[in-house]
């Protein structure tokens, strides 16, 4: 056996995984590569040549950034929404004691297992029967909907991982019941709810099927992204998805800086 089959026996996962990594993040590296393209025609699919117009006026294209505010809106509310429910549906899931535990448990991860566009037609049908007008309201509601799964199951991971004796020690010290929770409980399971949180901000920014269900006449960056296709492919949408790809590294390399910080003063 060469040393370089031996080499490659005692990497393969490390090779495997950065492979893995390289297909997850080629299409990224495509689409900021293309966001500084000058293309000829309508369509952003061949390379012309190097520009940095796009980047100079990313709202140049009519009712973009109007789209893409919406979306950051809708994000923001419906993740505060579904965080705030989802943390507390996984304590009560976690610590407590109910009869309807069980089905309850069950119940959660139905949005996760369901096709969107069931969810989506359900939601519609539910908006319809109630006599909603379809907008900005109706999409927040759906988006808390189907991201309250995502919350619930990152934050009970966390809750159930938690070492009870620590709450107790709190308690002995002579700690109330807000204390304890604020001190301990809260600052152990605040991991948890921020991959809760960060999941279900994604999951709404990104999403598609339940928001064009459930919009009306209300266009957000997704549905945007998808009518422009149809006629063609502005630049500055390779440069918004550039610029949001950038946001969420930076976010997550901080938060290992922090995490990495804290190991060491611990």
């Amino acid at each position: 056996m060469s040393a370089f089959t031996r080499w490659i026996r005692r990497n393969l996962v490390v090779i495997a995984g950065l492979l893995t990594l390289a297909f997850l993040i080629l299409p990224n590296v495509v689409v900021m590569v293309f966001s500084f393209n000058k293309p000829k025609g309508k369509f952003n699919y061949a390379w012309q040549e190097f520009s940095t117009d796009a980047w100079s006026d990313p709202c140049g294209v009519a009712d973009m950034c109007g789209s893409l505010s919406l979306s950051l809106q809708i994000a923001v509310w419906s993740t505060l929404g579904a965080t705030v429910l989802g943390t507390m549906i996984a304590f009560a899931l976690a610590r407590y004691r109910f009869k309807a535990r069980g089905a309850v448990n069950s119940l959660i991860f139905l949005p996760m297992a369901m096709p969107e566009v069931v969810m989506a037609a359900s939601l519609l049908t539910l908006f319809l029967n109630m006599g909603a007008q379809l907008g900005f309201w109706t999409i927040l509601i759906a988006h808390i909907m189907f991201c309250l799964s995502f919350v619930v199951t990152a934050v009970k991971a966390r809750v159930m991982s938690m070492d009870a004796r620590l709450e107790e020690a709190a308690r002995d010290l002579y700690a109330g019941p807000v204390q304890t929770f604020v001190r301990v409980t809260l600052p152990i399971a605040a991991p948890g709810i921020a991959a809760g949180a960060l999941l279900a901000f994604a999951l709404s920014f990104d999403d598609f099927i339940i928001t064009n269900f459930n919009a009306g006449s209300t266009v957000t960056f997704p549905m945007f992204v998808w009518g422009s296709a149809q006629r063609g492919t502005p630049v500055q949408i390779n440069v918004i998805g550039t610029a949001m790809f950038a946001i969420a590294v930076i976010c997550v390399l901080v938060g290992i800086m922090a995490g990495n910080r804290r190991k060491k003063h611990a």
